[in-house]
């Protein structure tokens, strides 16, 4: 059974992981027949939103790796214990966490940083062999890392915004449907646009068990 790390930037779409991509992923590895390794990095989220009202909420703040293990069950572990060479494979679900909390994406653009843990596991499990996913907003961490390098193709579906700023970070953006997925099978990347481009969560859903099964077959 292959294993799959599973990093997740905390719980909700605008200040962690969105839920329902990060759902649409793990029932896919399962109906695939593989194993899930879920990890977070144990760390401060950037802000907390209020979901109801859109905006950032006043009160403490809140941990990227204890938000993140309520969508899991608390079957979680943190980032930093987890061996990138002893997985199979790599995805990161979409959500603004990982723009906020993965990397600051949303506040830097094309200037943005990816957070040392982040970018470390990246590189050791691409360094590996492991072939790495990435799903919504999630590539612009794959463009961050590894685009001036690799000069991977990635989607995000086909917002020229975003797009424009991948391509300034080094990578090649491709305009991709909800239910399709790019494959970069040079660099071994595999990135879906979910919701940046899906109507509703059924799309989200069957572009989640596509590109999970294409990502696995970069396993080999």
């Amino acid at each position: 059974m292959k294993k799959v790390a599973v990093i997740l930037s905390g719980c909700g779409v605008f200040d962690g992981s969105e839920i329902a991509e990060s759902c649409a992923a793990l029932l896919a590895l399962h109906r695939h027949r593989a194993e899930a390794v879920v990890c977070a990095p144990d760390i401060a989220q950037l802000h907390v939103v209020d979901h109801l009202a859109g905006e950032p909420a006043a009160g403490p703040g809140r941990n990227v790796l204890v938000e993140a293990a309520r969508i899991v069950r608390g079957e979680i572990r943190p980032l930093d214990k987890v061996d990138a060479a002893a997985v199979d494979a790599v995805l990161l679900p979409g959500g603004f966490g990982a723009a906020k909390n993965l990397s600051d994406f949303a506040s830097a653009g094309a200037g943005c940083t990816v957070h040392p843990q982040v970018e470390a596991f990246l590189r050791t499990a691409h360094a590996a062999g492991r072939p790495i996913g990435a799903m919504c907003i999630a590539p612009v961490i794959l463009a961050r890392v590894f685009g001036r390098e690799l000069r991977p193709k990635l989607t995000i579906g086909t917002d020229p915004t975003t797009a424009r700023m991948i391509a300034e970070m080094g990578a090649e953006h491709v305009d991709c449907p909800a239910a399709g997925a790019v494959v970069d099978e040079v660099n071994r990347m595999v990135t879906t646009p979910a919701y940046m481009v899906a109507g509703d969560i059924a799309e989200v859903f069957d572009g989640a068990h596509s590109f999970v099964g294409r990502l696995l077959e970069l396993c080999g």
